[in-house]
């Protein structure tokens, strides 16, 4: 037991020391679409290398962190395909920057189709409870009864021809009133109509008087 610990602890010695070996390097860079030369805002970028530490650029495409020489960098982003780039190593300076060109990918999800059901026991409630439309001939005479056709004919408007007709019946309705009685009023109710009848009279008997 005590050997593997042992073992362990080496294996553990060594990467750390080959880790410290690998000099440090301030990465950054740009990241553009490749067909349109338009920055791709807010890249998610990857360290393999360095236990998949996560990084992001902003909304312009650009990142910058620190990682090593020989570190594998994945670039991700929705609707994008996913690029790889490796950290030269002997850089003359501890820096490097780049300009990240991906290219957009197009993904066809499968067709979800949404039912208005939380399960089949309650499908089979309201399928056993659904009432059935009514045929053609039900929804006619449904439209044509009584009360339908009351009820439409205070609701719908109406159309040129009948306006057109009752136009003409109070034009002639207005035409004979005028011949009948000119002023419009109740002769009955009118003195000076009533003393012109009682001077027709009195001008009937004169005239009798005089045969």
């Amino acid at each position: 037991m005590k050997q593997l610990f042992a073992i362990a602890f080496l294996i553990l010695c060594f990467n750390f020391a080959g880790a410290q070996e690998r000099p440090l390097v301030q990465f950054s860079g740009v990241i553009y679409n490749v067909d349109s030369n338009v920055v791709v805002p807010y890249v998610n970028l990857t360290n393999r290398t360095d236990r998949n530490r996560t990084f992001s650029a902003n909304y312009q495409g650009y990142f910058s962190f620190v990682a090593r020489e020989g570190d594998t960098i994945v670039f991700s982003a929705i609707g994008y395909r996913r690029e790889a780039l490796v950290i030269p190593k002997n850089l003359p300076e501890r820096k490097y920057t780049v300009i990240v060109k991906m290219k957009q990918e197009v993904k066809n999800l499968p067709a979800v189709t949404v039912y208005p059901w939380a399960s089949m026991d309650e499908f089979n409630r309201e399928f056993m409870a659904m009432k059935f439309a009514d045929d053609d001939l039900e929804i006619a005479k449904k439209n044509v009864n009584r009360s339908s056709l009351m009820a439409m004919s205070k609701s719908l408007p109406r159309d040129a021809q009948e306006i057109g007709m009752i136009n003409f019946q109070n034009n002639h309705i207005a035409l004979s009133n005028k011949v009948i009685n000119p002023r419009g009023a109740n002769p009955l109710l009118n003195p000076f109509a009533w003393a012109s009848f009682i001077n027709q009279i009195m001008q009937g008997d004169k005239s009798r008087e005089k045969e």
